[in-house]
């Protein structure tokens, strides 16, 4: 099956003008303009099919939202070649810009100052969207949403979370084939930020549209995402499952005890490195290999009332594949 979205060797640079410091320098760099290079995106390369609903991570400013601007043909590539549904990008035919979308969690496509539903009827007309489309979509839409009442509402008055569920019904009313989220849950509470979630896998699995995903919000990742990719510094440095970015980055296993008494906590250090201590209770992290026998000599050494072993979180993986890659 040939794939949605094709990348290969992407590279986007940036010419930044340098200037030198104070008044003087200002001066100086009205006549003698200095620039250098800045390479946003690094020579990556990518595949990803129909259906995928894939994690792009990586810090801020590693290059995720420059990929995803230049998948939409917002930006223009340095070098590279980008295909997304058979289309170039950056040509920005009609037919292209008809079958995907962008989601940007900190900008607005909707009209501030009229209720969403106008700015709906203004989207059917740009993406001319058939009437009997649009009405079941709409429809659809804002009931899996649950914002049938709120399409009326100015949106300036709806809270953040319905702001944001009324972008994704503005985003999905033309029925793309590709959609490209950046951190669609951003600055949302808790409970908003389940509801999009949710949204967001049902519709992947009803529709099998072709996603991208940006978040600083592992919870986001973990639960929608089977395949990740890290970008750091422009460059990629993982492509594949989310389970085994923990089978290969991860050498430990996080050990909790909870004892009947307190012990002493330089009766633990032995066993690996305490991450908490609280007398009757603690949390170590242990090597992976060694965790049978470091629980089995806890066990026969302490008197132990519940032992648990866990994973290291995905998100503290995650940081140290950031800090070591910034270190390189």
């Amino acid at each position: 099956m040939k794939p949605v979205i094709v990348v290969e060797h992407l590279v986007k640079e940036y010419k930044v003008f340098k200037k030198e410091e104070g008044l003087l320098g200002a001066i100086k760099g009205l006549f003698n303009r200095r620039y250098e290079i800045k390479r946003a995106v690094d020579d990556i390369s990518f595949e990803i099919h129909e259906g995928e609903l894939v994690g792009f991570l990586g810090a801020n400013g590693a290059g995720k939202t420059t990929t995803l601007k230049i998948l939409s043909g917002l930006l223009y590539p340095t070098s590279g070649k980008v295909e997304v549904l058979g289309y170039a990008p950056y040509e920005r035919k009609n037919e292209f810009r008809k079958q995907f979308a962008i989601v940007l969690g900190q900008k607005n496509q909707l009209l501030w100052d009229l209720p969403a539903q106008d700015s709906f009827l203004l989207l059917k007309e740009i993406y001319e969207v058939p009437d009997a489309q649009y009405r079941e979509q709409l429809s659809r839409l804002s009931e899996l949403l649950n914002v049938k009442d709120k399409l009326g509402v100015q949106l300036r008055r709806l809270s953040l979370g319905e702001r944001m569920k009324m972008e994704f019904i503005g985003a999905l009313l033309h029925k793309p084939k590709a959609l490209f989220l950046d951190e669609p849950t951003i600055g949302l509470d808790v409970v908003a930020q389940q509801t999009i979630r949710d949204f967001i896998k049902r519709y992947n699995e009803e529709s099998k549209t072709t996603i991208i995903l940006t978040s600083h919000y592992m919870q986001d990742i973990e639960a929608l995402c089977k395949r990740v990719m890290i970008i750091d510094g422009g460059k990629l440095f993982f492509d594949g499952a989310l389970s085994d970015i923990i089978d290969k980055f991860s050498s430990e296993k996080i050990l909790t005890l909870d004892f009947h008494s307190p012990i002493e906590r330089e009766a633990l250090s032995e066993f690996g490195t305490i991450e908490s201590f609280e007398g009757s209770s603690a949390r170590l992290r242990v090597a992976r290999q060694n965790i049978s026998k470091v629980s089995a000599a806890i066990l026969s050494r302490f008197d132990v009332q519940d032992l648990t072993i866990e994973e290291v979180p995905i998100e503290d993986i995650i940081r140290r594949l950031y800090l070591r890659e910034s270190e390189r």
